[in-house]
């Protein structure tokens, strides 16, 4: 019927020419691949070709099989890491939002703790080079990595909504003992008896719920924020830290010593504008949602 309807409307039975090469694929094929990327994330291209020509008996080269997955949206990104959940854990996540789901200006009273370790020589794995074809092997287009243990420092700083605490550089290993007498007694009571109201966040590390520490708590009146453990996406100062590693990655010439580097990364700490930190606080109640809508997952 088509020949025929060609026939009379145009004189000819041959078909126009195509501007394009014809697909290679059908349309259920194409939803094949789309289903096989979506039912394993970490399926490759050449996985998901061998599949499709073990099925039709024709061979699809990779580059297709890419062009099919991001006509249906999907693209290649780096995974997030991220600890794995237990039952128990997504038990108290979603436990601990639902009490908090209506939190708006409670947040503003909390002050969120944390440690993070800052490297001499690191790098996220994001930077990259410029380079023509063969210069794999170039020396200015490789990155050096050290095999040794790199030098780096351990720093521990809190925010709060209005004021932030003064970072702390901790020597060797942090026990009970020491966290009270090199960070809560000088920094964080001072800090805390400054504020009208005050909520105390800290994670569940082994010295922070060390019998001494929480008697600690109690003699001197500071409210805690229980804690889920494995929640890291919870805390806002998790963002305070990528923005000073991000900024610290801006500075041209690499830092020397441990000494050269606490003193870079004091600089940047108190110089991340407050108003950057009083939006993360601003997303407290978003993450709390997502979480929920996330059937206490990440």
């Amino acid at each position: 019927m088509r020949i025929c309807d060609r026939w009379m409307q145009e004189g000819k039975t041959d078909q126009h020419g195509r501007s394009h090469p014809p697909q290679c694929t059908t349309s259920r094929e194409d939803r094949q691949i789309v289903r096989m990327a979506v039912t394993d994330r970490s399926v490759t291209s050449r996985t998901i070709a061998q599949h499709i020509e073990s099925l039709t008996h024709h061979s699809v080269s990779l580059r297709t099989i890419r062009r099919r997955l991001q006509q249906s949206g999907l693209s290649a990104r780096r995974s997030l890491l991220g600890l794995p959940l237990t039952q128990n854990h997504r038990c108290f996540h979603r436990q601990w939002c639902d009490e908090r789901r209506m939190w708006v200006a409670e947040w503003n009273e909390v002050v969120f703790t944390d440690e993070s370790r800052i490297c001499l020589q690191h790098h996220d794995g994001r930077i990259r080079v410029w380079r023509h074809r063969g210069e794999r092997m170039l020396n200015s287009c490789v990155m050096h990595r050290h095999t040794g243990l790199a030098q780096s420092i351990m720093v521990r700083g809190g925010i709060g909504y209005h004021s932030r605490t003064p970072l702390v550089r901790i020597a060797g290993t942090l026990n009970s003992q020491r966290y009270i007498s090199k960070v809560l007694e000088p920094i964080v009571l001072p800090y805390l008896q400054g504020l009208d109201t005050a909520i105390f966040q800290q994670d569940n590390a082994r010295p922070h719920v060390a019998r001494i520490v929480q008697m600690f708590f109690m003699n001197h009146q500071i409210e805690l924020l229980p804690w889920p453990a494995r929640s890291p996406d919870l805390s806002p100062i998790e963002n305070m830290w990528f923005i000073v590693a991000q900024r610290m990655t801006q500075i041209i010439s690499a830092a020397a010593t441990p000494d050269q580097l606490w003193q870079r990364v004091e600089a940047t700490w108190s110089a991340v504008p407050q108003e950057y930190i009083q939006s993360l606080f601003d997303s407290m109640p978003r993450r709390v949602v997502a979480v929920i809508s996330n059937n206490a997952g990440y």
